[in-house]
C-alpha cells in the first residue's frame, strides 16, 4: 500500500510555509532553535492551521487524531474553527479597518472594507506618516462613515493602540510637526475635533487575528 501523503507546516524556522515533503519541511527546521512545525493529512487542513497559529493549531490537535474536521473556511472565505468549538465567528455586517506604512514614518495609507463583501468604501494615502497614525484616522474615519450614511453596524481594527486614542480622543502619536508632515496634522486635528464634537453608537472591536486570520481591510504587505 502507498504510503499515505502527509503535508507540513512550518510557522517559525528559516521561511515559514506548508510543504509537500519532509525533506522540505526538514530544510526550513534544521538549526533553527524553537522551530515550530507539524504535519497534516491534507494541504487544505495545513493551510488553514498554518494561518491560524500555533497556538491555536495545537489546541485542537486532540480532535484532529479522532479524525475530525476541525479546521474550515466560512462562505467568506475567512479561516474559522468551527463553531461546536465554542469559539466566536466575527460579524459580517460590519466595516473593517486597516493601515500600512512603508517605512516608520513613511508613505501610509489606510482603508475601510465592508467584512461581509470585502469592498472598500474608502481609502487614503499620506507622503509621511505612521502605522499608528494611520490606524487611529481609520477607526476615526469609519466611525464618522458610519453615522453620515446612518449605518448600524460593528466596526472592527486590529490595533489595540489606536483604538485607546480613540477612546482618549487624541492622536498619541510622537511623529515630530514638519512641513512634510503638515498636511497630515491638519487631518489628525479634525479627526479629534469630530471625536470630540460627535456622539455615536458604533461598537468598535478588536479584530481576533489569531482565530481569523487577517483583518480583511489589510493591504497584504507583511
Amino acid at each position: 500500500m502507498a504510503k499515505k501523503q502527509k503535508y507540513y507546516v512550518v510557522w517559525r524556522g528559516n521561511v515559514p510555509g506548508v510543504y509537500d515533503t519532509w525533506s522540505e519541511c526538514e530544510k526550513q527546521i534544521k538549526g533553527v532553535a524553537g522551530a515550530r512545525y507539524k504535519s497534516y493529512e491534507s494541504r487544505t487542513l495545513a493551510e488553514q492551521a498554518y494561518r491560524i497559529g500555533p497556538e491555536l493549531a495545537e489546541s485542537v490537535t486532540e480532535r484532529q487524531t479522532k479524525g475530525e474536521t476541525i479546521l474550515d473556511v466560512d462562505d467568506e472565505g475567512m479561516t474559522v474553527v468551527k463553531a461546536d468549538t465554542t469559539l466566536p465567528k466575527p460579524e459580517l455586517n460590519a466595516i473593517a479597518v486597516d493601515a500600512a506604512c512603508s517605512g516608520n514614518p513613511g508613505v501610509m495609507e489606510y482603508q475601510g472594507v465592508y467584512v461581509a463583501s470585502r469592498t472598500q468604501l474608502f481609502h487614503y494615502k499620506a507622503e509621511v506618516g505612521t502605522n499608528n497614525i494611520g490606524e487611529f484616522l481609520a477607526i476615526v474615519h469609519g466611525l464618522a462613515y458610519i453615522k453620515k450614511n446612518n449605518i448600524q453596524c460593528i466596526l472592527y481594527s486590529d490595533s489595540v493602540n489606536a483604538i485607546n486614542w480613540v477612546k482618549a480622543k487624541q492622536c498619541r502619536t510622537k511623529l515630530a510637526m514638519t512641513p512634510e508632515t503638515e498636511k497630515l496634522y491638519s487631518v489628525i486635528r479634525r479627526a479629534e475635533a469630530w471625536l470630540h464634537n460627535n456622539n455615536y453608537t458604533t461598537e468598535i472591536r478588536k479584530w481576533n487575528t489569531e482565530i481569523w486570520g487577517e483583518i480583511p481591510a489589510d493591504f497584504g504587505r507583511k
